[in-house]
């Protein structure tokens, strides 16, 4: 599948998530390094592709964001590298967003491959900033249920 086709599907996910929702790509011959490996700055474009999908998908512009003075940052980020990806691997990259209580939440993303091999798992810690203030919003999951049209695609169901 190429990334015009990219497909949204529902996969495992971690406790107290919404389910996962995915994208698919095609690792592109000018993402690889010297060993033919997908760059390592890669996963991170293809982790922020899917949450950008993700938002899009519950109803959540980033034209509105900006209107309304807030836009997702993230604080911490972890890559675990399973296995190598190379030009022409098919992947799927998931997104669960997992709420705690707070200023910030975590954002639990797989890179898989169409055979279920593992790729690599990338964890964040993220928050939504105030654009005027630049300062965290003490409750996202209030601001994201707000500018969502399906808020259960982020795991925001009525309290």
């Amino acid at each position: 599948m190429t990334d015009a086709a990219a497909a949204e599907t529902a996969g495992a996910t971690p406790e107290g998530a919404a389910e996962a929702f995915s994208v698919a790509l095609t690792v592109r011959g000018y993402e690889t390094d010297t060993q033919g490996h997908l760059n390592q700055s890669v996963y991170l474009q293809y982790a922020e592709h899917a949450r950008w999908s993700l938002l899009q998908a519950s109803g959540i512009r980033q034209s509105t964001m900006v209107d309304r003075r807030v836009g997702p940052v993230t604080v911490e980020t972890t890559i675990r590298y399973r296995r190598e990806l190379r030009a022409g691997d098919e992947v799927e990259v998931s997104c669960a967003f997992v709420w705690g209580e707070g200023k910030t939440f975590r954002i639990e993303q797989t890179v898989r491959r169409t055979d279920g091999t593992v790729a690599a798992e990338v964890s964040a810690v993220c928050g939504l900033l105030d654009l005027t203030e630049r300062k965290l919003l003490k409750d996202p999951r209030a601001a994201f249920r707000e500018l969502a049209e399906d808020p259960s695609l982020l795991g925001l169901t009525e309290d």
